[in-house]
């Protein structure tokens, strides 16, 4: 009985038809570059190529060339609890797909039911009661044929959203990976603003020394020792903000590893010991769309909400289902129940097919189209927001070596500046003004390019974030020594 009508159910499957739209994948944006104006090969100052390529390597965050920063990307991959979610919510897709496939077959469930019931017995009767006992086992049977492709839709929407599931969990790992990587040049530019702060301090101390030497020996006003004191203490207040900042700054590194704000992760960034990445891979606007997590991720989406018209259409159709009761039996003790003549069995078929249901399921069909719709356009956005990524990147790290190297030239000559003023001022050749003016440029300057530094380095990074870095094909459930493989860095970044 059973083989039978898994059988039938089948015939009547293939013979069906699946309705709703037929998925397509989008094409790709009718582009070939990201900017308005060709960039150059070669940015300007430092020489950092960009090159064409058709993939970026997975640990692209080794092009630093920092071994504390792979330590500390490494133990973010392992311990971070987002990408744990991010993997567990792929688990969920997956097994609510499987749990829909279930409804491909027949729907078997057993069951028992002893009973005993003990008859009344008025006063009047001399009859003793009467105890009735009953056995009831049987098994039921129900198949609802997929006529319409309802069901076939229903798999085919939860596979997509599985499939978008992946695509997160790999956009998920690239916003961690360049959020550690950012966090850790921000470290990084704290301590040189620290550092140069220090270093403008112990200058200034010095001036300091020099001016209360002079006042001493008459040569220079108390109102120029108090006036520097002033400027010395000036610059000592900005310390206690940067290091509040970079306090706050660790917590933050320690949070992106998995980490309690109790215990803080060993490695420490400082910009000499971070390098600038060489021969950055550009993907064409036609690859990038094929490999950016988040537009796969929104193409999934689509496609899943694509399914979800059919399954709107299929539910208005009519529909056909069998049920059965087999291999039943009833007697009045557990030892009958297999004897002859106590079996039963009911076999039923079924059709139905809504007539009035105040519109419900055409305005459900209506919500599904315009879902579909809705899909479209966030597809659509992910595409537009993407290349914009890439560009403002890629616009970013052309204007960054030139303020670079400016920064580097005004730092330079604001400590020439300052030396040959301090020489000046041992002489008694200058006054105060010129000094603090002297001292103020000198910090500026030192600080900026600190900050320059850092925010090319920084930009590097949302450039690699931007093209969507690299997921490797046949990782399944062991996807974390996927990404972590310890492969030597790729010819385009060295």
């Amino acid at each position: 009985m059973l083989r039978r009508l898994g059988a039938l159910g089948t015939c009547i499957c293939l013979a069906g038809c699946a309705v709703g739209p037929n998925f397509v994948q989008p094409p790709s944006p009718e582009v070939d570059r990201y900017t308005a104006a060709s960039l150059p090969a070669t940015s300007p100052g430092k020489a950092q190529p960009f090159v064409v390529a058709e993939d970026v390597p997975t640990r692209w965050w080794s092009a630093f060339r920092s071994e504390p920063l792979d330590r500390l990307v490494r133990a973010t991959v392992v311990r971070n609890p987002t990408l744990q979610a991010a993997d567990a919510a792929i688990k969920v897709a997956h097994f609510n797909a499987l749990a829909q496939r279930g409804l491909f077959f027949p729907q078997v469930s057993a069951s028992y039911g002893p009973s005993t019931q003990l008859s009344s017995n008025n006063e009047a009767s001399d009859a003793p009661q009467q105890r009735l006992s009953l056995h009831t086992a049987q098994l039921n049977i129900a198949y609802t044929f997929d006529v319409w492709g309802g069901n076939a839709r229903a798999v085919e929407s939860l596979d997509a959203v599985t499939e978008q599931q992946q695509f997160l969990l790999e956009a998920t790992h690239l916003t961690l990976t360049a959020n550690v990587v950012t966090a850790a040049i921000g470290e990084a530019s704290l301590r040189g603003q620290i550092a140069a702060t220090k270093k403008i301090v112990a200058i200034e101390r010095d001036i300091l020394g020099i001016l209360k030497s002079q006042f001493e020996a008459g040569q220079a006003a108390q109102v120029d020792v108090l006036t520097q004191e002033a400027a010395l203490a000036q610059v000592e207040q900005t310390l206690p903000p940067l290091e509040k900042q970079l306090a706050i700054q660790r917590d933050l590194l320690t949070a992106l590893a998995g980490n309690y704000s109790a215990a803080q992760v060993p490695e420490r960034f400082e910009l000499a010991r971070l390098s600038l990445p060489h021969n950055i891979p550009v993907l064409v606007p036609s690859t990038l769309v094929r490999r950016r997590p988040d537009v796969r991720a929104a193409e999934a989406n689509l496609h899943a909400v694509s399914a979800q018209v059919g399954v709107a259409v299929a539910a208005r159709l009519p529909n056909i289902s069998v049920g059965a009761s087999t291999a039943g039996a009833s007697a009045t003790n557990f030892a009958q129940l297999f004897a002859p003549g106590t079996g039963f069995y009911l076999l039923a078929a079924n059709a139905t097919q809504p007539i009035i249901d105040g519109m419900t399921l055409l305005h459900k069909q209506r919500a599904a189209e315009a879902a579909l719709e809705q899909a479209d356009a966030q597809y659509r956005q992910a595409v537009i927001s993407a290349l914009q990524n890439v560009a403002d990147a890629l616009q970013s790290l052309q204007h960054d070596a030139a303020l670079v190297r400016a920064a580097a030239k005004s730092e330079a000559a604001a400590k020439a500046s300052l030396d040959i003023i301090r020489k000046q001022l041992a002489l008694g050749q200058v006054n105060q003004v010129v000094v603090l003016n002297a001292q103020q440029t000198y910090l500026n300057a030192s600080i900026a390019h600190v900050q320059a530094e850092a925010t090319r380095l920084s930009d590097a990074a949302a450039l690699f974030m931007a093209i969507g870095g690299s997921w490797p094909a046949g990782c399944g459930t062991d996807w974390r020594s996927c990404v972590l493989d310890d492969l030597p860095i790729t010819a385009a970044l060295q």
